[in-house]
């Protein structure tokens, strides 16, 4: 039986703006309070989705959320009809309602945990949705999110779904932005590599001091045990705190694992031989090949790798057993990082192209391509049973375009979000969205 890994791409919202709210994430906080073009924002990232349909890998798209969120506003004391809620807001604390306008949940390599049915104990495929509970603005997703997969992954004979793990500190959870999963094929058991930042209990692990360290090692092995997870098919890492000092946020910005391959960055880790060691040894266990391709602080620094977004690429395996990096156009505009890449390609590894995108709209609120896109292992029987209506095809992607044409302004400031005009737009925009994607009633508005 054929398998897949199937790229379920993040659709931005309509109130895609630039509020500077992810404390750590250097783009994010540099660009605060500029005018953002949600339009331009929701394009660029179909774009990318048609092209690597049109390539021949496999599609679809995860749905966005209702902002501003005015169930959040309510439950911090603002009262009244929705459009008081959002004026009183605006008068009497800004911030908070920027938070609750986030388009956040675009970067969906942060919605969930995934484990493929090969590596599960009961034979499914397992989600967990991540808690996000270092920030805000983040924090108020899970509950759409488990909504939204709910109704793309639906069948119970294939899926399973976990909610997201407490809401606390010691339990931080970023979903998988912090996991890859290494494999000869889709369809064969694995080892999932877990990332951490820090450990909530054991003062042995060593914690960053300037930025927060959002994944724990707690939260990663509560989701390990919530998905069946054998020993032997699991490696937790700890990422370097130095990095996370750096603006290194989650473990997308500095390494990127697909199939039998990890491509990091020479600092992105502790005990890197060690965990290294540990890979392919279990990986051989299930008859895997674990290769590596270490990036040189001495050919790229870790600032390079921030600011260009390097490692927050996709790694796509082609069929004839080669490999091809899809990077930001940050890239391209760092000489450093670019000459690397050429170097790279040329020297007949395993990885053989680069392609280019434009996700400049993204990239300036700190998402790359790897952030855009959450990653499910599936074999054809489960593909089958997934939603088709989230399936990307050319026609889907005609409709959603022209969505966007129809439902997204081309410019959005902070003053915008106090109109509560903007609540309507996005209400209407999703729901007609709902009806596109077959999801049913998943937003708040649409239930309550």
């Amino acid at each position: 039986m054929k398998s897949y890994e199937v790229n379920f791409d993040g659709l931005v919202g309509p109130t895609h703006n630039y509020g500077g709210l992810s404390y750590g994430n250097v783009a994010s906080q540099s660009n605060s309070q500029q005018s953002s073009n949600p339009k331009e924002a929701a394009l660029q990232g179909l774009a990318k989705m048609k092209a690597l349909m049109d390539m021949g890998f496999q599609q679809g798209v995860l749905a966005p959320q209702e902002r501003p969120d005015v169930a959040a506003l309510r439950r911090l004391g603002f009262s009244g009809t929705d459009a008081q809620v959002i004026e009183r807001a605006a008068k009497e604390a800004m911030p908070l309602l920027v938070a609750s306008c986030s388009a956040s949940s675009m970067w969906v390599a942060n919605a969930a945990t995934v484990s493929p049915s090969a590596d599960t104990a009961d034979g499914r495929v397992h989600f967990t949705a991540a808690n996000l509970n270092c920030k805000y603005h983040r924090s108020i997703e899970h509950p759409t999110t488990s909504r939204v997969l709910g109704a793309m992954f639906a069948n119970q004979q294939h899926f399973a779904h976990h909610a997201a793990l407490p809401a606390v500190a010691q339990f931080g959870d970023e979903g998988a932005a912090n996991h890859t999963r290494f494999c000869r094929e889709y369809g064969e058991a694995g080892v999932e590599f877990f990332v951490f930042g820090r450990s909530a209990f054991d003062t042995r692990y060593p914690a960053p001091q300037k930025y927060p360290a959002r994944q724990t090692l707690e939260a990663s092995q509560a989701v390990a045990r919530l998905h069946g997870l054998r020993d032997e098919g699991v490696v937790y890492a700890q990422q370097n705190p130095n990095v996370i000092d750096q603006g290194v946020f989650h473990n997308d910005v500095i390494a990127v694992g697909n199939g039998e391959v990890l491509f990091y960055h020479e600092d992105a880790f502790l005990e890197t031989e060690q965990m290294l060691a540990e890979l392919q040894g279990k990986l051989a266990k299930v008859g895997g090949k674990f290769q590596s391709i270490c990036v040189p602080r001495s050919s790229v620094t870790v600032d390079d790798a921030v600011r260009s977004y390097l490692f927050n690429s996709q790694l796509l395996s082609r069929p004839d057993g080669s490999m091809l990096l899809i990077v930001p156009q940050e890239c391209q505009a760092n000489e450093r990082v670019w000459a690397y890449l050429q170097s790279l390609t040329s020297s007949g590894g395993l990885i053989r192209e680069v392609k280019v995108f434009d996700l400049k709209q993204s990239m300036q609120n700190g998402g790359g391509p790897a952030c855009l896109r959450l990653r499910v292992a599936l074999n054809e029987t489960e593909l089958a049973a997934v939603n088709p209506g989230v399936i990307m095809t050319a026609p889907l992607y005609g409709s959603l375009t022209a969505w966007v044409e129809k439902h997204y302004r081309d410019r959005l400031s902070e003053n915008d979000l106090a109109d509560p005009q903007l609540l309507l737009e996005c209400r209407t925009a999703l729901d007609e969205l709902t009806q596109i994607l077959k999801l049913g009633a998943v937003y708040p508005f649409q239930i309550n």
